[in-house]
């Protein structure tokens, strides 16, 4: 935790506009593919060797040996999209609907020598399901690698507010 403190509290290094209206509008373009649940359009922003970690513990700076709500990698990811898409998922009857809002974008690095791009970002989650609403916000970290087709995302971490709140029943999204 007192490193992400350090983190959020750092000045962030110049980077051009340029740099940083494309990652704000890559973070903007993801929300909204989650939010169309274009499973398979979002799965290509990522590498390869992609992951998603959401850690059970705003703490934790790996993900290997500690408890995680989330650590997907490709082809995990690929298999919850598939469950996703089953006709006959259960978790998804019905479907959710979800609007992810992103702001205070802040690149933290852009190293055009190894093309990797490292932003966080907040965000604020609303999903609505069986006539319920839940509410989600919290902080994304994103490590980005630059490639011929744009940004892919090499490591994306969630820390939810409420990591340490009930759920009512499991995420079967995205946040």
């Amino acid at each position: 935790m007192a490193e992400q403190a350090q983190r959020a509290t750092k000045a962030a290094p110049a980077v051009s506009l340029e740099t940083q209206h494309a990652v704000e509008q890559f973070l903007y373009r993801q929300a909204e593919i989650l939010d169309d649940r274009r499973w398979q359009d979002w799965l290509t922003l990522f590498t390869k060797d992609g992951s998603y970690w959401m850690p059970a513990d705003p703490a934790h700076d790996d993900p290997d040996g500690v408890p995680s709500i989330f650590h997907e990698d490709f082809y995990l990811m690929q298999t919850r999209v598939r469950r996703l898409e089953h006709p006959r998922a259960w978790s998804q009857t019905p479907k959710n609907s979800t609007s992810h809002v992103v702001s205070n974008v802040i690149v933290e690095q852009d190293d055009a020598e190894s093309g990797v791009v490292i932003a966080r970002s907040k965000f604020h989650v609303v999903e609505y399901r069986l006539d319920e609403m839940r509410y989600f916000a919290g902080r994304y970290r994103h490590e980005l690698a630059v490639t011929p087709d744009g940004f892919r995302i090499r490591r994306q971490r969630v820390d939810i507010v409420n990591v340490d709140g009930p759920f009512d029943y499991v995420l079967q999204f995205w946040i």
